[in-house]
C-alpha cells in the first residue's frame, strides 16, 4: 500500500493533468486520473470535453490489464449517473481496481456523495479528501455553477502602480506589456464568456476574441454588453456580429431601430431586468447561467467594476500591474461609482497568488468563498 507521500505525489500528478482540459469542458469539471500499480504509474487520463471519456474511463483504459488489483487516484468523485457518457463507477468495478483515492466529492447537490457510495458499497477501499482545497479551487467555477445556478465570475484590470486603467481622454493601449496581453486572451479562452460596459466598447472598441493563444479544443467565448440605453454604435467591431456570439444586454427603452439593425447582423438584444435605470446584473448573470455560462470573465470599465463589486456579485480578481504611474488624479482608476468616507467601508480581498509577467504583476485575489 501506498503511504502518504506517495498518495500525494499521484494526486498531485491527477491535479496536473486535470488542469490540461482548462477551457474545454465547459459546462463539466475539470477532472485528472492516475491508475497506480506496484508503484509504477500504469494510466493516465483527464477529461477533455463533453461526450468524450471521463478521466477515469482514459485512465483505466490506458491502463488496460494492468488496472486489476490497481489503485486510482481521481481528483473529483466518480460519476454514478448516467449522462452523456456511461457511469465512471461501473468502468472502475468493470476494471477490477481494489482502491480509490478521491480528492473531493463533486459539489453537484444531485450527485454529491453517490460515486464514492456505490464503489465503497461494492467493496473498494474509497478514500476521501486527499488534496482537497486544490481539487475544489481547480473546480471553483463549476462548484459555484452547481451549487446556485450562477456564473463564477472573475474581474480581470490592466492598472498602473497608482490605480490607473486609462488615461484622462481614455485611451489605455497598452498599460501592459505584452505577456500580460498574452496570458489576458489566455484567461479569454478559459472563460465560457466575456462581459464589458459600454463606455469600454466607446473608448476601446474591443472585439473580445481570443488572440495570439491556441483555442486547443476550447470554445470561443460569448461576448456579452452592458449597454442601458444600447449606445453602442453600428460600426463598433462588436456591432457587427458574427462569431462568437454577441450579446448586448439593454433596459426596456432601447431604441427599437438600432436594435433592429443589430439584429439583422446576428447580434442579440437582450433585456435582463431593469434596477435604477440600469440594466439589473443579478439578472443578467442569472440570464447567462441558464445559457450554461459557467465561468465569466469581466474585462469591464470602473463604473461596471464598481457595480459588480457593491452588488457582491465578484468571485475572483485579477490586476495586472505595469511598472508605471499617470500622477493624474483626473486618469480613470479602476473601480469607481462609490463614496467612502472611512477605511473600513473598503471591500476586502484575499490574495492568493502574485506572478511575475515581463515587466508587469498579476495578482490574485479572492473575493468570494468560493
Amino acid at each position: 500500500m501506498a503511504d502518504r507521500k506517495e498518495d500525494e505525489r499521484y494526486m498531485k500528478t491527477a491535479l496536473k493533468l486535470a488542469e490540461k482540459g482548462r477551457g474545454m469542458t465547459h459546462p463539466n469539471p475539470m477532472v485528472g486520473a492516475v491508475v497506480v500499480k506496484n508503484g509504477k504509474v500504469a494510466g493516465k487520463g483527464y477529461h477533455k470535453g463533453p461526450g468524450r471519456p471521463h478521466a477515469e474511463v482514459e485512465a483505466i483504459r490506458e491502463a488496460a490489464n494492468e488496472a486489476a488489483e490497481a489503485d486510482l487516484y481521481v481528483t473529483l468523485e466518480p460519476c454514478n449517473h448516467q449522462g452523456r457518457t456511461p457511469p465512471c463507477t461501473e468502468a472502475i468495478l468493470e476494471s477490477g481496481i481494489k482502491r480509490v483515492i478521491i480528492a473531493a466529492e463533486d459539489p453537484n447537490p444531485g450527485v454529491k456523495g453517490g460515486g464514492g457510495q456505490r464503489l465503497s458499497r461494492a467493496g473498494l477501499a474509497v478514500e476521501l479528501g486527499l488534496l482537497q482545497d486544490e481539487a475544489r479551487r481547480l473546480n471553483a467555477a463549476y462548484e459555484k455553477y452547481v451549487s446556485t445556478e450562477m456564473p463564477f465570475v472573475t474581474v480581470k484590470s490592466a492598472i498602473t502602480a497608482d490605480g490607473k486603467v486609462a488615461a484622462r481622454g481614455g485611451v489605455s493601449r497598452w498599460i501592459s506589456g505584452e505577456q500580460a496581453r498574452r496570458l489576458a486572451h489566455e484567461m479569454r479562452r478559459q472563460a465560457d464568456a466575456v462581459m464589458v460596459g459600454a463606455g469600454t466598447v466607446a473608448a476601446d472598441d474591443p472585439e473580445l476574441t481570443v488572440r495570439n493563444v491556441r483555442l486547443n479544443g476550447a470554445r470561443p467565448p460569448l461576448r456579452v454588453v452592458v449597454d442601458s440605453r444600447l449606445s453602442i454604435e453600428p460600426e463598433s467591431r462588436l456591432a457587427r456580429g458574427g462569431e462568437p456570439g454577441v450579446i448586448v444586454a439593454a433596459t426596456s427603452g432601447y431604441d427599437r431601430e438600432k436594435a433592429e439593425l443589430l439584429g439583422e447582423r446576428g447580434v442579440e438584444i437582450l433585456v435582463a431586468g431593469e434596477k435604477d435605470g440600469r440594466v439589473d446584473l443579478q439578472s443578467l448573470l442569472a440570464e447567462l447561467g441558464r445559457r450554461e455560462v459557467v465561468h465569466l470573465l469581466v474585462e469591464g470599465g470602473p463604473m461596471l467594476t464598481g457595480s459588480l463589486f457593491a452588488e457582491g456579485l465578484v468571485d475572483r480578481l485579477a490586476l495586472f500591474i505595469a511598472p508605471k504611474a499617470f500622477g493624474d488624479e483626473q486618469a480613470m482608476s479602476w473601480m469607481r461609482g462609490r463614496v467612502i468616507k472611512d477605511p473600513s467601508e473598503a471591500f476586502h480581498f484575499q490574495w492568493e497568488k502574485v506572478r511575475r509577467l515581463g515587466e508587469d504583476l498579476l495578482l490574485e485575489a479572492r473575493i468570494s468563498g468560493w
